[in-house]
């Protein structure tokens, strides 16, 4: 206790010095209102969210990295730390109830943890949650959560849903793409997170990707960067820390990883040209954190998974891409790590590979101590931790000094629907006039998405029942259709099949692409978006 208390006093000092310091850092270019660790449990400043149509995100993130002195402060800091205290301070963990997990984290000096749907019952909880953490923790920690929008998404009730990643490569609007980043990035804020596991920058190899599909962009490697830049633009304009995910790229992979560890055999050109491209573009615009994924790089490290790989990991991100952020594994309890290596040695494989942040290993004692072990033994350079930990904590100081951008849940909901209505795509129908009949029969999809689209009929003005035109929703991984109307709510592949004389594609569910849905079928509107990805018989849009 006495050894946590020393290191929390110094902590704050540091980020005290380390802020008076920041306003005078020769060549950053950056400047930042200070604010000292003490202040980590308080309610963090709060400004509007401006609207950003018609603004273009720049090639470069504006202070999304640490400074010399959030660099230095972290290493004075990570310096006086136990090995204990480091080994933990590389993991950030997931966490059983509804309850902060105050005693976990402060046991075993944890870097920080992940939220999930188990850990949230409404937005008004979950932030609680997080400011006990923030409040009873006394030092920088990370609290981060995959909300990515569409599929993915573990915050709901009050807060705004965000169609899928493919929404805006649909669109291809850069502006929509930030508004919406930035709006998401606000309510997090306000919620209490930290940082978001987001954007992908996988680029989708079409139906033969069972894992990341709508949570790509699209298929082409210049369209994904561009989505993956201003969702970056977005996320960090609030003091948010985007995660961008998956290196080396998952998108062009036949198999999952939460099930088994997938294999790529693409060659090293193709693997630059296509499925690296926008990490490199993320990378080049000085993106503070990368997570690498647990797949088999046959041209880079055959047998490896990239997440453990010394050759991927620093090889080619740190030395051929020059990433000097915070690099994340994806979770170590997924099937195609954990079913050859357990938490013990995959933390101590992926800490001597590069990574920086263990991402919920199954067991995080065990993975803690088997990193107390490996420094002992000598299989695990401190100075190695010691990197990795102050690299954690330069980011979490930055963060916490960094101007914060927060909103109420549900704020951005004009931002979600503006996306939506931007980005729903007729891939087979008339491009104007009205779609349907006076009333509409809503079938297949789940019974939200039903309700969901009858609701927002019904908003508009249209009847709907057993009788009518009848529209066929088809959902996440769903079959083709045979109906008036059939309308793909996640990836548009099954429209290629189905048998209707129009097919839409919304890439989403929610209130706003709902919305967007009727406002196309009753003429009202028309379909602007382009297909991002091919579908065989079907043409890109109006």
């Amino acid at each position: 206790m006495l050894a946590r208390a020393r290191f929390s006093l110094l902590l704050s000092v540091l980020l005290l010095v380390s802020a008076g310091c920041s306003q005078q850092e020769s060549g950053s270019g950056r400047s930042a209102p200070s604010e000292s660790a003490s202040s980590a449990g308080t309610p963090r400043p709060t400004d509007p969210v401006p609207e950003l149509e018609g603004e273009e995100p720049g090639d470069r993130l504006d202070d999304a990295l640490p400074g010399r002195t959030d660099v230095s402060a972290a290493a004075r800091a990570a310096s006086r730390l136990s090995l204990y205290e480091l080994a933990g301070q590389v993991i950030v963990a997931r966490y059983g109830g509804t309850a902060a997990p105050v005693g976990l984290v402060r046991d075993l000096h944890l870097g920080g943890v992940i939220v999930f749907d188990d850990n949230v019952t409404s937005t008004g909880q979950i932030a609680g949650s997080n400011r006990t953490l923030r409040r009873q923790i006394h030092r920088p920690l990370f609290v981060g959560v995959d909300q990515e929008g569409g599929v993915v998404e573990r915050v709901q009730g009050r807060a705004t849903r965000f169609p899928a990643f493919m929404s805006a490569g649909a669109a291809d609007d850069p502006a929509l793409t930030r508004a919406a980043a930035r709006a998401s990035g606000a309510e997090l804020n306000g919620l209490g997170f930290v940082g978001v596991f987001a954007p992908d920058a996988d680029v989708t190899s079409g139906p033969d990707d069972p894992t990341i599909g709508s949570r790509s962009a699209g298929a082409s490697p210049a369209l994904v960067s561009r989505h993956v830049l201003a969702s970056l633009a977005g996320f960090t304009s609030t003091g948010v820390l985007p995660v961008v995910k998956h290196f080396p790229g998952h998108g062009s992979v036949p198999a999952d990883s939460h099930e088994v560890l997938p294999v790529q055999k693409r060659t090293r050109a193709t693997l630059a040209k296509v499925d690296m491209a926008p990490f490199r573009k993320a990378v080049e615009a000085g993106a503070p954190a990368i997570m690498v994924g647990h797949i088999d790089v046959r041209a880079i490290d055959a047998g490896t998974p990239a997440s453990l790989s010394r050759k991927v990991i620093t090889g080619v991100l740190r030395r051929q891409l020059g990433f000097t952020g915070l690099i994340v594994t994806d979770a170590l309890d997924m099937a195609g790590i954990s079913n050859d290596n357990g938490s013990r040695a995959a933390a101590v494989k992926a800490l001597r590979a590069g990574a920086d942040v263990l991402l919920m290993p199954a067991e995080p004692v065990a993975a803690r101590d088997a990193i107390v072990q490996a420094v002992r033994n000598g299989s695990l350079r401190r100075d190695r931790l010691e990197d990795a930990a102050t690299r954690v904590l330069s980011f979490l100081i930055h963060q916490q000094k960094s101007k914060q951008v927060t909103a109420k849940p549900g704020s951005g909901a004009k931002a979600s629907a503006n996306l939506s209505s931007a980005a729903i795509t007729m891939v087979a129908g008339p491009c104007r006039g009205r779609l349907v009949g006076p009333r509409v029969h809503v079938t297949g999809g789940d019974a939200e998405q039903v309700a969901a689209l009858r609701a927002a009929a019904e908003r508009a003005g249209l009847k709907s029942g057993s009788r009518g035109s009848e529209v066929s929703l088809i959902g996440w991984q769903g079959a083709p259709v045979e109906a008036d109307v059939a309308v793909a709510l996640d990836t548009p592949y099954a429209l290629g099949s189905s048998q209707a004389r129009t097919k839409i594609a919304t890439f989403g569910d929610t209130p706003g692409a709902m919305d967007a849905l009727v406002q196309v079928l009753l003429g009202k509107a028309r379909a602007p978006g382009r297909l991002p990805v091919q579908i065989s018989g079907a043409g890109k849009g109006c």
